[in-house]
């Protein structure tokens, strides 16, 4: 299917690895032009450098941008922006996968400190925010924007680790809002987010688990997920590249789960 994408710019946040790397890639492969920020320029044990992401993005004929930057400092977003303005002028897609959180702080709530909450949150929520807010003007400009945001099963129903399932909810919450305002919408963007159930990415906690204690592994695929398997990165790229293109002009403010059956919400 030809999603029509060719030629548009997007910024991928978080998207060295896991899902954030095929989401630019399922982007690329649809022609469109995308830039990508994550924390470290090189992370040992995942697919490599922010810039052997590119190469895998420019080998699909498009143009790719890296930009190393840690999303807690409200300065290197400002920096992400400005090198993607600088080098097309403008952004069409944003998705908002950068976050994390889930397995910070203790299972023991009252034992967490403070900071975790308001890491985890201005890693997700606030993150989030920020590059929206940033993109906007340019969208409205335009008359034409989509806007992802990576959530999680946890940012649809209740679950998780406190602080982890309050900011993916208030992801959520902010896709919903963004995509009721007449103001907004009017001038063609889209709000929308996905809501990844367990994935299997290579050395995260999952995957560690498995090769931990394989049988227990195997024995709770069956026993807990419908498909009695985990996810993968390009299950949820694929849902994404969809909602990026005009053949979802209609769908905003969906809050779409991509895990197989596991959630237990409507």
């Amino acid at each position: 299917m030809n999603l029509g994408l060719g030629g548009k710019y997007a910024l991928v946040t978080g998207g060295s690895h896991g899902i954030g790397r095929c989401i630019a890639l399922a982007l690329a492969k649809e022609g469109c032009n995308v830039a990508i920020c994550a924390r470290n320029s090189s992370r040992p044990g995942y697919f490599g450098a922010l810039e052997s992401v590119v190469d895998e993005i420019t080998a699909y004929g498009v143009e790719g941008l890296a930009v190393p930057a840690d999303v807690l400092m409200r300065a290197d977003i400002d920096r992400v922006i400005d090198s993607v303005i600088e080098k097309w002028g403008t952004v069409d897609i944003l998705i908002n996968n950068v976050g994390g959180g889930g397995r910070w702080g203790s299972p023991v709530v009252e034992e967490t400190e403070e900071q975790v909450w308001l890491d985890v949150y201005d890693k997700n929520m606030m993150a989030a925010v920020r590059f929206t807010m940033q993109v906007i003007p340019y969208m409205r400009k335009q008359k034409w924007g989509r806007v992802v945001t990576i959530t999680s099963g946890h940012g649809i129903e209740g679950g998780g680790r406190p602080w982890f399932n309050m900011a993916k909810t208030s992801q959520t919450a902010l896709m919903k809002n963004l995509a009721i305002n007449h103001d907004l919408t009017r001038d063609g963007i889209t709000f929308n987010s996905v809501a990844p159930g367990g994935m299997s990415i290579p050395d995260t906690g999952w995957q560690l688990e498995a090769e931990r204690s394989p049988v227990e592994h195997q024995n709770l695929m069956y026993s807990y997920y419908p498909l009695g398997r985990l996810g993968t990165p390009e299950e949820v790229a694929n849902v994404v590249a969809f909602i990026c293109s005009d053949k979802a002009s209609l769908l905003t403010g969906a809050a779409i789960p991509v895990d197989g059956g596991e959630s237990r919400t409507f």
